[in-house]
């Protein structure tokens, strides 16, 4: 029986990444994509693509108009920066057009990240 948990764990464990980010793709779904596209094929709509997040300083996505708060809030995308953000898009950087009340939930956010972290810049799984 031990040794059925233990293997139940050790499965569980290898694939932890990849559960984080399919729960990061469900948040992205249910919070984020009426606004926001990620993926190949990823498109402009209310908000930029989501894709190659993790390095990108915010507001230079060729193709997006920010407001200027954005492009001014010398923001450089990285997993500290993104949940410190979306926590409170509006309270992070007034001004900007992001009408988000934003996402507290902690478990949320680490998975939101797992999934957009995991994009490069062509919507391509890293």
């Amino acid at each position: 029986m031990r040794t059925c948990v233990l293997a139940a764990v050790l499965v569980l464990a290898s694939t932890g990444a990849g559960f984080s980010q399919d729960a990061g793709q469900a948040v992205f779904q249910r919070m984020c994509l009426p606004c926001h596209d990620a993926g190949e094929g990823a498109r402009v709509k209310l908000g930029p693509p989501l894709n190659g997040l993790n390095g990108r300083k915010a507001g230079t996505f060729e193709g997006f108009n920010y407001s200027d708060p954005m492009k001014a809030s010398g923001i450089t995308w990285d997993e500290a920066q993104f949940k410190d953000y979306i926590k409170g898009p509006m309270v992070k950087v007034p001004g900007t057009r992001m009408a988000f009340a934003g996402l507290r939930d902690e478990g949320d956010q680490a998975a939101l990240w797992a999934y957009l972290g995991a994009l490069g810049p062509d919507g391509k799984k890293k």
